[in-house]
């Protein structure tokens, strides 16, 4: 059967889909080359913000409609439970995340319709990838239990579980011998890895490099894989920035100097009402941590405005928070009450085109902040791990240096272009709010 997958939400998402691309590839079936040609359609919903999960069901109504076979994935699942088929009375068979890996048996045994939330973690489809690229994301924590206030994500994720370590490193290797050269490591709040339960199997092993905290164990014994190049991960919290990640940072090469840093608000009263657990001043400690070791370190950051009973003061030490910390980048977001979290009983009391017009100004300062950080690296020279032809101009091409920004270059007349995942030495010419141009070094 051939099968197509959409997907919508966050990387969590993306690494979902593409485990049950390789699930369905292994259990014989073909992916399409487009929605016309597939028989079977799945669409991977997210439910973060009500517009994400507006567009995730409205697109499997469709297909519904148009008489494909239909599955929906993911967090909007989890959340609507039995309701998904009266909001799709049509639709074939709905998983929640945590169930993904019986996608490839539901499909088998056509019987339908079919609910399957799953409630125990799935191993198997977490180690599933599909071969062929020199990037992969590897889910390492599923779930959270920080339960902010506007946060969702605890209900249709569950409870933060930690896969274990030598799980993740044999997957890794596995991975690097099939051609990958940069990981991203995933997790709700990946900083927390082995916070909640026994990770490291293993844990009377010594750490060669005397590191006591489970996570900065995983990033040494990840950066000994002969091969990888380059170890990302995402996202974090500041309790997480402890003097053990920063060694880490040091010690270790592999790992990329670029972190995403979600903040929410820069006002000690939100952050309190949002249960962040961290006041603005120990937000902006964990920045300078990481920044005292190396000036270059890229940060980058979630912000929500219009959160209920935000006052322009509390906007204006959000604004002044992102200025003091330089930001790489920012993604801002109005706020979206969520079913059954705390901030939804209280009355969403910012007007919607407040929050557009908050939502506008902390973008255009990203803009300049941008410009302004990536204006002091030109005239530098990046190590930059070739992606492919640049989406917007075919003639040049395309990467990332370590801070994950993004590195434009043209290839010299008569040169073969660089291979995907090679590292290109580049001098920056050029500075844009988003993009670096450059040359080879």
């Amino acid at each position: 059967m051939k099968f197509l997958v959409h997907t919508y939400g966050c990387q969590m998402n993306v690494r979902d889909s593409e485990a049950v691309e390789a699930m369905l590839v292994a259990a014989g079936h073909e992916k399409a080359a487009s929605e016309a040609e597939a028989e079977l359609v799945i669409v991977n919903s997210c439910t973060v913000r009500q517009k994400a999960e507006e567009k995730a069901v409205g697109k499997t109504g469709n297909l519904c409609a148009a008489g494909k076979l239909t599955g929906l994935m993911g967090c909007a699942v989890k959340r609507l439970g039995e309701d998904v088929f009266k909001r799709l009375p049509r639709l074939d068979f709905a998983v929640g995340p945590r169930a993904i890996g019986l996608i490839p048996k539901i499909v088998a045994d056509g019987c339908f319709p079919r609910l399957e939330l799953g409630e125990e973690m799935m191993s198997e489809a977490l180690a599933s990838h599909v071969e062929g690229g020199v990037q992969a994301f590897v889910t390492i924590l599923v779930g959270c239990d920080n339960r902010c206030s506007y946060c969702i994500v605890p209900d249709v994720r569950g409870h933060e579980y930690s896969r274990p370590a030598r799980e993740i490193v044999a997957e890794v290797r596995s991975l690097v011998a099939h051609g990958v050269k940069e990981v991203c490591l995933l997790g709700q709040s990946v900083l927390r890895y082995g916070v909640r339960n026994a990770a490291w199997d293993g844990s009377d092993a010594p750490s060669p490099g005397g590191y006591a905290e489970a996570f900065p164990r995983l990033l040494e014994a990840l950066a000994a894989i002969d091969g990888l190049r380059r170890i990302r991960f995402t996202s974090a919290h500041p309790k997480g920035c402890t003097d053990e990640l920063v060694r880490a940072y040091r010690e270790f090469p592999q790992i990329c100097r670029h972190l995403h840093l979600p903040v929410q608000s820069g006002s000690d009263r939100i952050l309190a009402d949002m249960g962040r657990h961290y006041t603005r001043a120990e937000y902006l400690a964990a920045v300078a941590k990481l920044r005292e070791f190396d000036a270059e370190f890229a940060l980058t950051t979630d912000v929500i405005v219009g959160y209920p009973g935000e006052t322009e003061e509390d906007f204006e030490a959000t604004r002044s928070l992102m200025d003091e910390a330089g930001f790489d980048n920012s993604f801002i977001f109005k706020y979206s009450p969520r079913p059954g979290t705390r901030s939804a009983a209280r009355p969403d009391d910012v007007p919607m085109a407040e929050k557009e017009r908050r939502d506008q100004v902390l973008l255009a300062d990203q803009e300049r902040r941008g410009l302004e950080r990536n204006s002091l690296l030109v005239g530098t020279v990046r190590e930059v791990m070739a992606e492919g032809p640049s989406k917007r101009n075919k003639a040049r091409w395309s990467g990332r240096d370590g801070g994950n920004r993004i590195v434009v270059w043209e290839v010299p007349p008569g040169e073969v272009p660089p291979r995907a995942g090679s590292i290109v030495r580049l001098r920056i010419t050029e500075a844009h709010a988003q993009t670096l141009v450059a040359v080879p070094a």
